[in-house]
């Protein structure tokens, strides 16, 4: 992996990790068109998504480090149950889908003609306030996050966003619950890939230069992250989701259209 194809990836995570575009569907087409594979090319798109979720921690340390409201980090260990369980269980499954853009590139369109109607559909919020989401609540919210395991290119960020609308939170408490949840999330799947990479694949770790990759990575994905959170929380309360509806239907049908022209693989 080149450095330039390094930090192009992770300029990549840093925008779209938050926003709901789905990250894992940008990385995984952008090293598709770039024709660079193989198990440390997967090792690092997976560490650098933790990078960008440190920003989440460094934006909302009050949150993070109040050790006075035990709820909080209960809600959140609550909440990823079902993601670790299913990531568990699909784990073949997910990496199987994400060698194959072309779904990706449909499920990127679909995803993109929900969000067009998501904010019609949740148009009258009653919940405002992170001490508001019982327990039951993050638990279903966790629920949705699963969706995005199983349908690699729907969007971690919008799937549970779309599930806390759907428990009544407003725009901007839904996608900060999901910024939360995305840090014992990426935690744990970022711990995973380390160790089944130093079990199976011990030489990647070791190799001359990757660590160093790995450290450039994470850094400038967090930069870029903490700059895309504020734009996405400003916007998002202001204009919803439309314009990334948009977005998503305008990629996803060009990378379609450019699977089945031959210009990218499928």
């Amino acid at each position: 992996m080149s450095t330039l194809h390094a930090i192009i990836i992770a300029i990549i995570e840093g925008i779209t990790e938050f926003l709901p575009i789905s990250s894992t569907g940008h990385m995984a087409i952008a090293s598709a068109i770039m024709g660079d594979h193989g198990a440390f090319v997967e090792l690092f798109e997976i560490v650098i998504q933790f990078g960008a979720i440190l920003s989440v921690v460094v934006l909302y340390w009050r949150k993070f480090f109040d050790f006075k409201k035990i709820s909080f980090y209960i809600k959140l260990i609550i909440a990823i149950i079902p993601a670790l369980v299913f990531g568990a269980l699909f784990k073949k499954h997910i990496d199987e889908m994400l060698e194959k853009p072309m779904i990706i590139a449909v499920i990127m369109l679909l995803g993109g003609i929900v969000l067009l109607f998501v904010d019609k559909w949740f148009q009258k919020p009653a919940i405002d306030r992170e001490d508001s989401i019982t327990i039951k609540k993050g638990f279903i919210i966790g629920c949705y996050q699963v969706l995005s395991i199983l349908f690699p290119g729907l969007s971690r960020s919008a799937a549970t966003i779309i599930g806390g609308m759907q428990q009544k939170l407003s725009r901007r408490l839904a996608a900060e619950f999901s910024f939360f949840l995305a840090v014992p999330t990426m935690l744990a799947a970022t711990v995973y890939s380390l160790y089944k990479m130093y079990k199976e694949n011990p030489e990647v770790l070791t190799h001359s230069g990757n660590m160093g990759t790995l450290l450039l990575g994470c850094a400038i994905a967090f930069v870029v992250a903490i700059l895309a959170i504020k734009f996405f929380i400003t916007y998002l309360q202001k204009h919803g989701f439309r314009l990334f509806g948009w977005y998503r239907i305008i990629v996803g049908l060009a990378l379609i259209i450019l699977f089945y022209t031959g210009v990218i693989g499928k």
